[in-house]
């Protein structure tokens, strides 16, 4: 598999906060696909090939999640949770990208497995710069779990 064939799931209901996470993705020359949900439910169709995802092929798995926690529907420590608890899923890196700077959620999240918890810079330079990190730590420096 090549780098550009890893695909990034980013989780992110904030119109402007997914605007610029692929913004600071584009920039930062990280041209992987990038399969945005919008809720907690629509992610976990997608991972599962359920509801609006159904007949997906399950076996193409995103490289790394890129999971924020206040989601409507199904909110991210949920998500965060059924995906621990199911073999299929239960190994994929998952990265909180989060604005909460709730001490109980980043401790909820490391509980249930999270592999990172970062807290969304609010400027956009700071922004893109912890994007482009992430980009290259889960794209090309980490060595994700055999299929």
């Amino acid at each position: 598999m090549t780098v550009k064939d890893k695909i990034i799931l980013l989780v992110e209901d904030n119109p402007d906060d997914e605007a610029l996470a692929i913004r600071a993705l584009k920039r930062n020359h990280i041209s992987n696909e990038i399969v945005v949900a919008h809720d907690g439910v629509e992610a976990l169709d997608f991972l599962f090939g359920t509801g609006i995802h159904a007949g997906r092929d399950i076996s193409i798995k995103p490289t790394v999640i890129l999971l924020d926690l206040k989601l409507p529907r199904v909110d991210g420590i949920e998500v965060l949770r059924r995906l621990r608890e199911d073999e299929r899923t239960k190994l994929l890196p998952i990265v909180i990208l989060t604005t909460s700077s709730e001490e109980q959620d980043m401790l909820d999240s490391y509980s249930l497995g999270c592999n990172s918890y970062i807290r969304k810079p609010v400027d956009f330079i700071q922004f893109s710069d912890a994007i482009r990190q992430l980009g290259m730590y889960w794209l090309l420096m980490n060595e994700p779990p055999p299929s």
